[in-house]
């Protein structure tokens, strides 16, 4: 069996070649991304890993399944830009990263979530022009907030588990309401009770087509005045027109973003020296009231090994016995 590896960032090389060494298997690696054009890199390989925040379009599939592969992994969690209907049609099964660590992304959401009510940003733009004053920012404690969490698989689960440690009241909000959590957490049926009661709202949902801006005007005005933001999951959760909107009235006061809905063309480039043209985003950059971070929630050393160890055991399961567990069809 031979494998190849699509975009492989450096931190990802050393993880890779443990588990090549591990299983006896050659795992080949280009840091080149999946498409119709760089497809013929995998002629000869049994199966493909790739990670990439762009589409994995139909005509990559077409590709390379002409090359006789059919055995394909993500090394995400989120596979909204996967193509699917497209990988069916060319009988490419694909597999995802269901969870490799929902507490890597739950502490950074909690982490940005205190450094907003606790207006470090504001504090921090300060300290840089010498103004050493309080005055004006005041700030909240957990402890006294209501928070609304959005989407209480395993990431918001874990979120939850820490808010309850610094003993924040919590609504939840899903489609799927989580069994474990029902004892713990109050669910709301309709999401428009938890816009009207949090003092803090953090989304962990999947992007789908039902839930494109499901954060927008109408969800905004719904809110608690003074309201703060989180969002470490996908960046077409939010309508940033309307948040922005929101912030300049001081309905929100205040954002986390660790995903952008225009992310693709800026977040993982170096764009020093150069000048960003999506007005939006230098607007959110530009904010003392916005964190705004590329997309790094998951980002530590075990996040990275097991995105790595899972989607190479998934993509060696479908090629060894045509199917797996983490299989997303």
């Amino acid at each position: 069996m031979k494998l190849i590896a699509y975009n492989v960032r450096e931190d990802e090389r050393k993880y890779i070649e443990k588990w090549a060494k591990r299983n006896k298997i050659e795992v080949a690696m280009t840091d080149a991304r999946i498409t119709a054009e760089t497809a013929f890199l995998a002629k000869g390989y049994d199966g493909i890993c790739a990670l990439q925040t762009s589409a994995y379009e139909a005509e990559m599939f077409q590709s390379i399944a002409q090359l006789g592969i059919h055995s394909f992994a993500i090394r995400s969690v989120g596979y909204d830009s996967v193509d699917i209907e497209a990988a069916k049609k060319n009988n490419v099964k694909v597999t995802n990263v269901p969870g490799y660590s929902p507490s890597a992304i739950a502490e950074f959401s909690v982490s940005q979530a205190l450094q907003l009510i606790r207006r470090v940003p504001a504090f921090n733009q300060r300290m840089e022009e010498q103004d050493f004053r309080w005055s004006g920012l005041i700030s909240k404690e957990l402890k006294h907030m209501t928070v609304g969490v959005i989407g209480t698989g395993r990431i918001g689960q874990s979120a939850i588990d820490i808010y309850q440690g610094f003993g924040s009241k919590i609504l939840a909000y899903d489609v799927y309401q989580n069994p474990d959590l029902k004892d713990r957490v109050t669910y709301v049926e309709e999401i428009a009770e938890l816009f009207q009661q949090s003092d803090l709202i953090t989304l962990h949902a999947p992007a789908l087509e039902s839930n494109f801006h499901m954060i927008n005007e109408a969800a905004i005005n719904q809110m608690k005045q003074g309201v703060y933001l989180v969002n470490t999951a996908r960046g077409s959760l939010v309508d940033t027109d309307a948040l922005l909107s929101g912030l300049n009235s001081g309905k929100v006061a205040g954002a986390a973003l660790d995903t952008y809905e225009n992310e693709t063309a800026y977040f993982s480039h170096d764009w020093r020296g150069k000048t960003i043209e999506d007005t939006r985003l230098q607007e959110l950059l530009d904010r003392s009231d916005v964190l705004l971070t590329p997309h790094i929630a998951f980002y530590t050393e075990k996040a990275v090994e097991n995105m790595v160890d899972i989607s190479l055991d998934s993509v060696k399961e479908l090629v060894e016995i045509g199917k797996s567990r983490n299989e997303i069809y």
